[in-house]
């Protein structure tokens, strides 16, 4: 026979807890994110001391950029601050690009455009009667064609923070980056953060490609910026998170696409029932309220938001694709009470 506090434990084993995660009452994101903004910094002294002690290793870092390598800097801690500090003060030679990969939604074809244009302005400034200019109108393949046909008498700096964030991680966007990187005019220097950073490219990519030279470079310091566009593992879901993240969008937009996507909004807010509108029928909207000239306006301004999956399409009852906006109604009506105030 067993003793009795082995069925005791056995017992409790068995029972089944009454309590639920969901039944944890959590924090509220705004006033989680108000606490932590109050929290003292700690051993700044030695963080910046740190940091003083990479600027002795600035011009080994050009060098080896000068000489063909991707520099990638890995360890603990925001990199974001040393990385401009060495672009600011050592790559003033050339021309340099800043992407913040950390961002949850890119625009890869603009930062492509961004740096083609950036290549098209130093030969420009040499070769006179340069035309091949690029625009943003022009292909993905067109732009990259643009900037893999030039020579390396002058070259471009692309600095990019968390090249391992979410808006760069798919394989496609790294397969572009690395295309790029292959290029003779481009030199790459990037830093990483998550643990499984190297799983996203093969040998090829990693060694050819990027070429990639691995620096040690531990900061210790706080993910200020990279951590306001994460969510919070503590904090309660709701509508805060959906509006926070199209609003830095919708931001970084023109007015008079914020008024496109204001007109569709109030329409799905209004016709709850409809599928959505078709792009003939956002059209007639926006031109009766003097927003586009043209269709081409209004695709260009719904590439946009496609690319920010501020707006997506599906099939109506008549077969034709209705446009929508895929946020939920009270989340939707909040964004648009923040964008009129």
């Amino acid at each position: 026979m067993l003793p009795n506090h082995y069925n005791t434990k056995q017992d409790s084993f068995n029972k089944k807890a009454s309590k639920k995660i969901t039944d944890i009452d959590m924090v509220d994101e705004q006033e989680l994110r108000r606490a932590l903004a109050k929290l003292v910094p700690k051993h700044e002294k030695e963080q910046s001391a740190l940091l003083e002690t990479y600027k002795a290793s600035y011009w080994k870092w050009h060098f080896q950029l000068r000489c063909g390598f991707g520099l990638l800097m890995y360890g603990f801690g925001s990199k974001r601050a040393l990385l401009e500090d060495f672009a600011s003060s050592t790559l003033v030679d050339a021309a340099a690009v800043a992407v913040n990969g950390y961002l949850p939604t890119i625009n890869i074809k603009h930062v492509i455009y961004t740096i083609a244009d950036a290549l098209w302005k130093q030969h420009s400034t040499v070769e006179k009667g340069n035309e091949n200019e690029p625009a943003p109108s022009q292909s993905l393949e067109e732009l990259v064609s643009l900037i893999t046909n030039y020579k390396e008498a002058h070259i471009v700096y692309v600095l990019v923070h968390n090249i391992d964030g979410p808006g760069l991680r798919d394989e496609e966007t790294q397969h572009l980056l690395a295309k790029i990187a292959a290029s003779k005019p481009v030199r790459f220097l990037a830093s990483v953060d998550h643990v499984n950073a190297p799983l996203l490219w093969d040998k090829q990519m990693a060694n050819i490609c990027f070429n990639w030279w691995w620096h040690h470079t531990p900061t210790f310091a706080a993910y200020d910026i990279e951590g306001t566009f994460l969510p919070l593992l503590l904090a309660s879901d709701g509508v805060t998170k959906g509006i926070r993240s199209a609003a830095l969008v919708l931001q970084s937009l023109t007015p008079n696409a914020q008024s496109v996507f204001r007109t569709l909004a109030s329409h799905q807010l209004t016709h709850s029932e409809d599928l959505g509108l078709t792009q003939h029928q956002l059209y007639s909207l926006c031109r009766e309220r003097f927003l586009v000239s043209s269709e081409l306006t209004l695709r260009a301004h719904l590439t946009e938001f496609k690319d920010h999956q501020l707006v997506c399409t599906r099939r109506g009852l008549d077969g034709q694709d209705c446009l929508y906006i895929p946020i939920q109604t009270e989340a939707l009506s909040k964004l648009l009470e923040d964008l009129d105030s």
